[in-house]
């Protein structure tokens, strides 16, 4: 240690009191520490008070050591002293801050402030030389050695202890005769130097006072009343000093007495001086404020109190996370324990690695749109990418979502409307070109999307600055808070559930908190648990209760600025009070000090109170009440305003205070906005909106309205809120609009006219709804707007039902309500008044196809024409186009479909250039006809021009002509010219069936990456546009193709397959998930014989007899693919046998049986010749000729 002894003694008698800097106080109160550290450490001590000895605890036997740089600076160092030795009997302690803590802190951020963490260690008498034989302080201590009548007392040693510190701090001699308090104004008058008439005017007021009159203060009000610590105040020594002075004289002055201030043994003094210098701005200098209107209590609103073990909990969890791996950590407690105060702990751990956390909070009136509050969450993530990145990384970023999205960019920007900030051209797409679509996005399809999304901006390597041949991979951590769980449904926490058990890259720290005294055994919290851990998602579970003892006392000192043993008292009625309950602790705290029971006094500079008063007075113990109580005195705009938020959940944006500002109703409520945040009950955040500091706030906000006025409230506030919006353009907020005005229903059924405006007010509600793929909150403001419309609706509002009704069919169908779409789509259908409005919902009512199967929970399609009511499908098509006039034939043959052919080429030729791609077909009925009946339609569009299905239409038609061999280069070149045709127009719902019928048509004449990656990007296509059925047929292709050309490294086919299962967990299609655990298996074989890779589940094969069985078609492939690389020839003839007797002839998997048996057979013949076996050889090799 670089140190050296001062020899001088701590007090210079020559040297006159003066008022005492901050630096100078520091330095004092670090040597009283090590003074008192020393003591406790003496031989003769062990901590023991009555071992004290008189002559050995003077402040001449004490030296303190300094860094040498700073004796040598012209001004001491308030943080030089670097330990405190003790002459006789020789000992000595360094004080150090641990230098870990000690660097945590730039120097720039380390200016203005003084406390430290200090600890001190004995170290080596090396600079002391002893004092001699004959020094003052060795003399006293033999003589006192020697004496039998020495009376040690802990009164006394307290007293020593005083007495040193007295004098470190005043240098002066301390006073022996102020150990009493008797004749305090006399002493004190004795102890200032103040003038004559100023004494004689305290003097005759605290005469008043002993009369009974009316003076400023009384003996009570006195700061401290021993002369000494009076002395103390006076020269500006810190109240927070004085005190322990006096605690330490208590004993004395009260003739042994203790009471709850007093010390109890040396170490409690230690503590007290550590807690001084470790935050002094806190406890150890005076509080400066000058008046009862401006002292607040000082809590540490960032601090969290009595949570060390979950905090290393969530910490190590987040370490874990940064490593590349997803995990989730749920929070359960009562409200205002903490929980959110112990998520934000982590935001400086996140911020630190470059990382972003994103938050939401769910709340009690928005239930039906949880689904809305990760799609905020998402949108929060855009901004901050913008606003943290420059603009090369913006730039990269957004390349690679036009890599990963490709044409589905629109339905990224149709969910997240903030994308469009990392790039201009990610815009929602615009309106379909007819009404009646048929939405399919759905739920799953849109947390399929914005899986996607997150997998890109959260992978643990991804690309975030690029130069020529060189690219920098880092990690971007990202942590998702979802607060208050108990208000999600399960829509919302599925998509979470996605976003967790994506194996493909994707790196989340998900926290979700809950009440859990709000929350049943099968609330859907505990339901994404399981799913959870049964995706092997690490999963971490923590509850919290109320503080302990210690931990209140300790959030009370820090709120109160005063030693811990002293807050006891107090802290002990509010444990009483508030069961330990941190947000109730604080509320209990300012309730004390609104109602004066908790008081600063100015004199003492400390804030008082008396316990049994407390205890005494009738406060409850219910922290709503307590709040309402508070509320209640508030002006009548502050009260107007909580009610406002309140009615508009947990929080407000600041648009929407404009628009109540324009009205005469709510013109006031910026001015209740001021004063509710200068009080505390509102916060301002980061976006520009205005939050409730705490939901049982808002809660008690919200029961200052009359329970039996509260729908007439809302009612009435979306009232003013739409006549002050209405012809504007105000986004989202017609969605709060509506929900205000909803609350009062029955108002608006007593009044016909106000029917049908807000019966409109609902369908633009639930359009926008519809719009950002929130079907869900669509359906329930559809739902509304039907229950608005007069019983003859259809007869007088045709126009409104039609179009309500179709919305409200796609709404239900997106949101798997298949039943309720079924019913409005029939009911459509008889109500609708011609042919031309039927179409979309025939439309919508033949892709309409519930699970056939307990198993299946979403749509099937002709796709897997196996399944479903495909027969039922293909009856309303028929029907349909017969009513358009259109002659559909009872069957179809191959060879009128052949010599259609040559026809349709000819005009195709003839037509194709560019004024035909600009002719739009303006026939409304043709397009629902070329949508119905596409196979046999591409002359119409060849006669009356293209439309969004037309590319679709050729594709179809390549098919035929590849599949009929007349014509290959020709069915490529139209394949290819339907796909630049569909860049003309918005088929981002179609991209993935476009794909797919490319892949079908010409995908062998591709290279196999290219195919594959067609292939891909169908599949995310179709999942991301609610097509799941076609997804995974385009997976099973990819996955087949991926195992006969052997370009793909097989534990990454693994890997993906794996992929594939895992969504078919969410998806669950038996048939798809057959198909892909057959393909895995011939995958495990190859890599290890199925050692180490084979998973317990098996694929089921079904009746191996039924000629209807297409699974058996694959089984046996497989079986012959992998028999033939795994070397077992006898094995791939026997399954290849069993192949051609149930494939017919010039099928695909025909062909691959022939070509890997053929193969197999000629391994043998180079073992052994056999000319049976030859010539079957022979025989194959011509057959894969003709092939």
């Amino acid at each position: 240690m670089d140190i050296e002894a001062k020899k001088t003694p701590l007090m210079d008698p020559k040297s006159s009191p003066k008022t005492c800097s901050k630096e100078s106080i520091i330095r004092k109160a670090t040597v009283a520490y090590g003074i008192v550290e020393l003591l406790m450490r003496s031989d003769n001590n062990n901590n023991n008070v009555e071992a004290l000895d008189e002559d050995v605890v003077q402040i001449d036997n004490f030296a303190v050591h300094v860094s040498k740089k700073s004796s040598r600076q012209r001004h001491q160092l308030w943080d030089d002293i670097k330990g405190v030795s003790m002459i006789y009997p020789e000992l000595a302690l360094s004080i150090e801050e641990p230098a870990y803590l000690s660097y945590l802190m730039a120097p720039e951020e380390k200016q203005g402030q003084f406390g430290r963490y200090l600890e001190v260690e004995e170290m080596m008498m090396t600079s002391e030389v002893p004092p001699p034989e004959n020094s003052p302080v060795r003399t006293a201590v033999a003589a006192a050695a020697e004496s039998d009548d020495t009376e040690r007392t802990i009164d006394h040693s307290y007293y020593l202890v005083a007495k040193v510190l007295y004098e470190l701090f005043v240098n002066e001699i301390f006073p022996e005769d102020s150990s009493l308090a008797e004749g305090v104004t006399t002493a004190t008058a004795a102890a200032t130097e103040e003038p004559a008439p100023k004494r004689a005017k305290s003097s005759h007021l605290l005469s008043q006072r002993a009369k009974g009159g009316k003076g400023i203060f009384d003996k009570a009000d006195l700061p401290f009343q021993i002369p000494s610590i009076v002395r103390m105040h006076q020269l500006g020594i810190p109240a927070s000093l004085c005190l322990m002075m006096e605690n330490l004289l208590a004993l004395r002055r009260d003739n042994g007495q203790s009471s709850d201030d007093t010390y109890k043994s040396l170490r409690d003094v230690a503590e007290d001086l550590h807690l001084l210098l470790l935050d002094p701005d806190r406890f150890l200098f005076d509080n400066e404020v000058q008046s009862c209107e401006n002292m607040k209590l000082r809590y540490r609103k960032e601090k969290l109190y009595g949570r060390d073990k979950e905090e290393t909990l969530i910490t190590d969890a987040f370490c874990r996370v940064s490593r590349g791996k997803s995990e989730a950590f749920f929070i359960s407690g009562f409200s205002g324990c903490g929980k959110s105060m112990l998520v934000n702990t982590l935001r400086a751990r996140v911020n630190a690695v470059g990382g972003y956390v994103i938050k939401h909070k769910f709340d009690s009136l928005s239930q039906e749109r949880s689904l809305s509050g990760v799609i905020s969450a998402v949108n929060q993530l855009c901004l901050m990418l913008k606003d943290r990145n420059t603009h090369p990384k913006i730039a990269l970023l957004a390349n690679k979502l036009r890599d990963e999205f490709g044409a589905d960019i629109g339905l990224l920007a149709r969910i997240v409307k903030n994308v469009k900030v990392l790039s201009p051209e990610f815009v929602s797409p615009a309106a379909a070109e007819e009404a009646g679509g048929g939405d399919k996005m759905n739920a799953r399809s849109v947390g399929f999307t914005l899986s996607r999304f997150m997998r890109l901006v959260s992978s643990p390597k991804h690309p975030v600055m690029g130069k020529p041949h060189v690219c920098l991979y880092v990690m971007r951590l990202l942590q998702l808070f979802l607060d208050d769980l108990q208000w999600a449904e399960d829509t919302a926490l599925d998509v979470i559930h996605t976003f967790l058990s994506d194996t493909m890259g994707s790196c989340m720290f998900f926290v979700g908190t809950y009440r859990d005294n709000e929350v049943h055994a099968d609330h859907a919290v505990f339901d994404l648990m399981k799913k959870l851990e049964s995706s092997h998602v690490p999963t971490n579970k923590v509850s919290l209760t109320g503080l302990d003892r210690e931990d209140l006392n300790t959030m009370i000192s820090d709120a109160l600025c005063l030693y811990p043993r002293i807050c006891k008292s107090l802290s002990e009625v509010v444990m009483q009070k508030t069961k330990g309950n941190p947000f109730f602790v604080l509320e209990f705290i300012k309730s004390l000090k609104d109602r004066d029971l908790l008081k600063y006094n100015f004199h003492q500079k400390r804030w008082v109170w008396d316990e049994g008063t407390i205890r005494a007075e009738d406060i409850t113990d219910n922290v709503l009440q307590l709040l309402s109580s508070e509320m209640n005195g508030l002006s009548d705009n502050v009260q107007l305003m909580l009610k406002v938020m309140a009615c508009f959940g947990t929080k407000t944006c600041e648009s929407v205070i404009g628009y109540l500002v324009d009205s005469a109703e709510y013109s006031a409520v910026r001015d209740g906005l001021k004063k509710a945040v200068s009080d505390g009950f509102i916060k301002r955040n980061r976006e520009g909106t205005f939050n409730f500091v705490h939901d049982k706030v808002r809660e008690a906000a919200y029961n200052l309205i009359p329970e039996s006025d509260r729908k007439q409230f809302h009612y009435n506030l979306g009232r003013v809120l739409h006549s002050v919006c209405e012809g504007k353009d105000v986004g989202d907020t017609i969605l709060l609009i509506a929900t205000q005005i909803n609350h009062g229903k029955e108002f608006i059924l007593k009044d016909d006219e106000l029917c049908l405006p807000f019966a409109k007010l609902n369908m633009a509600a639930g359009k926008m709804a519809i719009d950002s793929c929130r079907h869900k909150t669509a359906y329930a403001y559809l739902e509304v707007a039907s229950s608005l419309l007069p019983n003859d609706h259809w007869e007088s509002n045709y126009d409104i039902s039609l179009r309500l009704s179709f919305m409200m069919a796609s709404a239900a169908n997106s949101s798997c309500k298949y039943d309720e779409a079924e019913i409005i789509l029939q009911r459509i259908l008889k109500e609708a008044r011609c042919t031309k409005d039927k179409l979309p919902s025939y439309f919508v009512l033949s892709q309409l196809q519930p699970p056939t199967d307990t198993n299946s929970s979403y749509r099937l399609s002709p796709v897997f024409q196996a399944q479903g009511k495909v027969i039922d499908a293909y009856g309303t098509c028929s029907s349909i186009l017969t009513q358009l006039g259109e002659t559909i034939p009872d069957s179809v043959d191959p060879e009128v479909v052949g010599a259609m052919i040559p026809e349709t080429l000819r005009k195709y030729d003839e037509v194709y250039c560019d004024d035909w791609l600009g002719k739009k077909m303006e026939d409304y009925t043709l397009r629902y006809v070329i949508r119905l009946y596409r196979q046999m339609v591409a002359q119409l569009s060849l006669e009356n021009g293209v439309c969004q299905h037309t590319p679709l239409v050729f594709l179809q038609l390549s098919i035929i002509i590849m599949r009929s061999g007349n014509n290959i280069a020709c069915a490529h070149r139209i394949a290819k010219d339907a796909m630049a045709l569909s860049e003309r127009f918005n088929v981002s719902d179609q991209m993935a069936q476009l794909n797919l019928n490319f892949t079908n048509a010409v995908g062998h004449l591709e290279w196999f990456h290219a195919g594959a990656q067609r292939l891909r990007v169908c599949f995310d296509s179709a999942l991301s546009s609610g097509n799941a059925e076609m997804g995974f047929f385009c997976a099973l292709q990819l996955v087949n193709r991926s195992i006969l050309s052997g370009e793909k490294e097989l534990t990454s086919l693994l890997k993906e397959i794996d992929y594939y299962l895992h969504l078919l967990e969410t998806y669950k299609s038996e048939v798809s998930k057959n198909y892909l655990l057959n393909s895995r298996e011939t995958v495990s074989m190859l890599i290890d014989k199925g050692e180490a890779t084979s998973i317990e589940a098996k694929e089921y094969l079904g009746d191996a007899n039924d000629p209807g069985n297409k699974f058996m078609d694959t089984y046996y492939c497989q079986q012959v693919l992998r028999n033939f690389w795994l070397g077992y020839g006898e094995r791939c003839r026997h399954f290849a046998k069993k192949g051609f007797a149930r494939i017919p002839q010039g099928m695909y998997f025909f062909h691959i049986i022939k070509f890997y048996y053929g193969l197999s057979l000629l391994k043998m013949l180079k073992k052994k010749l056999n000319s049976a076996r030859q010539k079957e050889v022979e025989e194959i090799i011509e057959s894969m000729k003709v092939a």
